[in-house]
């Protein structure tokens, strides 16, 4: 499992890489580019990435839990002093078998008078005494070596194990779906970027060519000016305007180059690249209802298709699995334990400065007796964590619902908007039309041109609007209906 996860690093490693070179200055990127370089590219990916490999070794280490532990404990100790069992040389009195009495007796000392014991301090005087040296129950302390082997094995832990187990497995799950919701979020500000990007290039041609339209009726107007059918007034209101419009067409030409430097961001390659978009072109913008999702839609599965709200509910079961753990805290925990343990000197034959050892095995139970109610105030807090975390989801299915909704409604009025600025289209370009003919034939004023060059520069700007907000729209209620693609062969 490890191997496996060092190579997904290194594949998701040379992923990055080679996107990052294939992007270079000039070059002409799909939305399906742009999506797979951000997922490769985005750092916060990446670290949840790891924090993925991590639940993974964090499930790896609640499994070995299961398992027999093998420890190792040693050390060594200077002690100032020696032991010594007598504080000096000891007298043992010796016993004899007497043959009359069939049994071992003291020989004491006795009067020879009267054959009775010698008393000294009321106690008798033995014969015959066995010397036992101070020196033979001194033990040498000074330098101890000492160690222990332990094997632990669990056999009922109150269902911590189990639960233990659980709570890693789901918090793997959590963090993989915590990664689908970031990719959705991601890929939803790739798209915002990419059609802002369009957007403002598409405004760029329709500023451009008011400016053209401007400039053409000062010429004229300047001419007619010559000629003394126009006034200094018409020429000036003309100057105005095309000069506000050169200002406008500078502040999009900005807003172009910093929405490009946006985009570049979120896909991971310097802000200063030189790209061009596939979709810069008028033909781009023309909306479609194939362009709309369908409208029928099955809650439940929108459910379990939304990674947030996946979340939530891995948040209830490992809090649901939690109240194990606080549970487990007052039952009985039973182990079996095996130990060798070895020590220098030691009393294992004697009292030898080497080392020796032994074996025992034996088995530990802990009953948790009196604790004034705090395990089981842990336990009751468990599951107030749980009831609220349940709450929680169940409030978020509610807000998705609502959202969904409002997602639909706003993507119908968008598709209906696009519709109304088309038709808009044809209104104010036979408008600009009619005016620029009257204009020629002298029963259209100045005014009167610049008014439907007003309205035509709206009525096309009103269009790039609802139509970018058509596919905004389109991907927006994907996401909140969970079937936005994430994966890398996205390509529009």
């Amino acid at each position: 499992m490890t191997l496996r996860r060092m190579l997904l690093a290194v594949a998701l490693t040379g992923g990055f890489l080679a996107s990052v070179a294939q992007v270079a200055d000039g070059s002409v990127l799909s939305l399906g580019q742009c999506r797979d370089m951000a997922l490769s590219n985005n750092k916060n990916l990446r670290k949840i990435n790891e924090e993925i490999r991590a639940a993974g070794y964090q499930k790896d280490e609640a499994f070995a839990a299961y398992l027999p532990s093998l420890d190792f404990a040693g050390g060594y100790m200077y002690n100032q002093k020696n032991i010594s069992l007598i504080d000096k040389d000891a007298m043992l009195p010796v016993k004899t078998f007497d043959l009359q009495k069939q049994g071992y007796e003291f020989n004491l000392v006795k009067n020879p008078i009267t054959g009775e014991p010698v008393m000294v301090d009321g106690k008798p005087i033995p014969e015959q005494v066995a010397l036992l040296p101070k020196e033979a129950m001194t033990f040498d302390i000074h330098n101890v070596f000492f160690g222990a082997i332990t094997l632990t094995q669990p056999i009922f832990m109150g269902g911590k194990i189990v639960a233990m187990n659980k709570i890693t497995g789901y918090a793997e799950e959590l963090a993989r779906a915590k990664h689908g919701n970031a990719s959705r979020d991601l890929v939803y500000a790739v798209d915002a970027a990419y059609w802002m990007v369009v957007s403002l290039r598409a405004k760029q041609e329709l500023a451009e060519s008011y400016v053209n339209l401007l400039d053409t009726l000062s010429r004229n107007v300047g001419l007619m000016l010559e000629q003394g059918v126009a006034t200094r007034r018409d020429k000036l209101a003309v100057d105005v305007k095309l000069n506000s419009a050169q200002v406008d067409l500078t502040k999009v030409n900005n807003g172009l180059a910093l929405s490009r430097m946006a985009l570049a961001q979120l896909c991971g390659f310097p802000i200063h690249t030189s790209f061009t978009l596939a979709d810069e072109n008028a033909s781009a913008l023309k909306v479609t209802p194939a362009d709309l999702p369908a409208s029928a839609y099955d809650l439940n599965e929108v459910y379990a298709r939304r990674d947030d709200l996946r979340q939530l509910e891995l948040g209830v079961k490992i809090f649901q699995q939690k109240e194990k753990v606080a549970r487990s805290a007052m039952m009985p925990n039973l182990a079996l334990v095996g130990m060798y343990s070895f020590s220098n000197p030691n009393s294992f034959d004697g009292f030898k400065t080497r080392f020796g050892g032994a074996f025992s095995v034996g088995a530990m139970l802990t009953v948790p007796i009196w604790h004034w109610g705090a395990n089981y105030n842990k336990y009751r807090a468990a599951k107030a964590q749980t009831s609220a975390m349940r709450m929680e989801l169940e409030d978020a299915k509610e807000m998705i619902d609502l959202q969904v909704n409002q997602a639909r409604f706003k993507a119908d009025e968008a598709l209906k908007t696009s519709r109304m600025t088309v038709a808009n289209l044809e209104s104010a370009d036979e408008n600009l039309r009619c005016a620029d003919a009257g204009f020629r034939d002298g029963v259209m004023t100045v005014d009167d041109v610049m008014g439907a060059q007003t309205a035509w520069l709206k009525a096309h700007s009103e269009n790039i609007d609802a139509s970018i907000d058509v596919y905004l729209c389109d991907v927006y209620l994907s996401k909140v209906l969970g079937t936005l693609e994430t994966n890398t062969n996205t390509n529009r």
